[in-house]
């Protein structure tokens, strides 16, 4: 591979990005484009967050979560589930006394320690194994209290979608109205009939 580092370590923002400028854009996904984009969709607690430099001289945040549950993949309860993101979690001075700055771009989520998410995930890059979340930090809904919400109070989750008559239940119904976190349950609820039933190829989710 001729790939210099410092171009290979922009590759995967610029693959999945186009430019950081649109980081700074990115726009609202519904949950119809989640779920399309989405390799595996699960919930669970974030039990660790590290980072580093990988062989290829990619810097990278790795995240492993303790499945609770899976809408999307095959992923066993209490099964792990890590993947590593572009970027560090902060500046990092090397040996030599530089420093490198490469954090996670604007627009990628962040990740903590023992929050409880409900994430989905899009399918490793090609070239470096490098991913993150569907639509970015539209992708990553964390839970507190019982309720859900991503980086954007869950704007947009459920613009644009038509669902076939009778297919929701009253709280389902109810939440596709809420502005702002709604109930996590009936959130996983949603997405995992969505998935299993194939709402959107067979065309009741629209």
């Amino acid at each position: 591979m001729n790939l210099k580092p410092y171009l290979l370590a922009l590759l995967p923002a610029l693959v999945l990005l186009g430019s950081p400028a649109q980081a700074a854009k990115l726009k609202p996904q519904n949950l119809k484009q989640l779920i399309s984009e989405s390799e595996s969709i699960l919930s669970g607690q974030v039990q660790s967050v590290t980072d580093g430099i990988s062989d290829q001289g990619v810097p990278y945040t790795e995240v492993t979560i303790k499945v609770n549950n899976a809408a999307k993949g095959q992923h066993e309860k209490n099964s792990t589930y890590t993947f590593r993101q572009f970027g560090l979690t902060k500046p990092q001075r090397n040996a030599n006394g530089t420093k490198m700055l490469a954090v996670s771009p604007e627009g990628f989520p962040r990740w903590n320690t023992n929050e409880t998410v409900i994430v989905f995930m899009h399918k490793a890059a090609k070239l470096t194994g490098l991913r993150t979340t569907a639509g970015m930090a539209n992708g990553k809904f964390v839970v507190q209290g019982g309720k859900v919400s991503n980086e954007f109070n869950n704007f947009g989750v459920f613009n644009d979608i038509e669902f076939a008559q009778g297919l929701l239940s009253e709280s389902e119904n109810t939440m596709l109205k809420t502005t702002g976190a709604f109930s996590a349950t009936d959130f996983m609820s949603l997405v995992g009939k969505a998935v299993s039933e194939q709402w959107i190829s067979n065309g009741k989710m629209k």
